[in-house]
């Protein structure tokens, strides 16, 4: 079950009980090599493709081949998720981590940000206004949970035709990690593909999307100036603000038709 209901006092000139649904949060330990890594807060949907889409885009893993074997269980009220790799994923790695401004959850920023900065996506993607204003209607469409809770983000990975993957949680770097990990274990091909998303485009979601390999960054919230400025630097096509009837073009490179 994604939520629990509940009877609330809702105040309205006075006071009245409210019956309401709490979105589901659960803490998820993802220990790698015996070693715990982090610990997020999630819906508890797809928990695999959360914890191996969490250490692709944050580097520690680089191929679905080097990961051996991988458990998952409750424990105590949480889960753990264990991965075993045969690559030592600890080495060259300096273990200092940055607050982000989403939900508290660390990264090695300064690394993350030299890396990624270097890489250029090349995806010749093409896409149109009227495909990008439906798809990210196709997006509030399908957010049941949202629409239930008002308590959680979404993620899609899409052609410029259709809805590929759909994933929804609590944080928009857990559903755009979900969407890491299943193409990352599928071997889901992603140079022709674009990301749709809700939720502020910080640079730590940026540098997850660029990490993917995922050409074209859609979102209806707005994008952050260091986002923008880490999209014109790899080539990345930065689209916020989807509203019914318009958006902002942050970076285009040539894949919005008509631009």
């Amino acid at each position: 079950m994604d939520f629990t209901d509940y009877e609330i006092f809702e105040y309205k000139a006075g006071f009245t009980k409210k019956p309401i649904k709490s979105i589901r949060e659960v803490p998820l330990t993802i220990m790698l090599n015996g070693r715990e890594v982090v610990t997020l807060l999630c819906t508890a949907r797809f928990p695999e493709y959360l914890a191996v889409g969490f250490l692709k885009s944050d580097a520690y893993i680089s191929s679905p081949d080097q990961i051996t074997d991988m458990t998952v269980r409750e424990q105590d009220d949480r889960i753990i998720a264990e991965v075993e790799t045969c690559n030592d994923p600890w080495e060259g790695r300096i273990m200092e981590r940055s607050i982000t401004s989403g939900c508290g959850k660390g990264t090695n920023f300064g690394r993350n940000v030299t890396t990624i900065s270097k890489r250029r996506l090349d995806g010749d993607i093409k896409v149109t206004p009227k495909q990008i204003l439906n798809l990210a209607n196709e997006l509030h469409e399908r957010s049941t949970l949202y629409n239930a809770t008002r308590g959680c983000h979404n993620s899609s990975l899409c052609t410029p035709e259709e809805m590929l993957l759909f994933r929804e949680d609590i944080g928009r770097h857990n559903a755009i990690d979900m969407i890491c990990g299943q193409c990352f274990l599928d071997s889901v091909s992603v140079e022709d593909k674009m990301i749709v998303s809700t939720g502020r485009v910080a640079s730590e979601i940026l540098l997850k999307v660029v990490r993917i390999g995922v050409p074209i960054m859609v979102s209806t919230a707005v994008a952050t100036s260091f986002s923008v400025e880490l999209a014109r630097k790899t080539g990345i096509t930065l689209v916020g603000n989807v509203k019914d009837d318009s958006f902002w073009v942050y970076n285009d490179k040539g894949r919005i038709i008509g631009f």
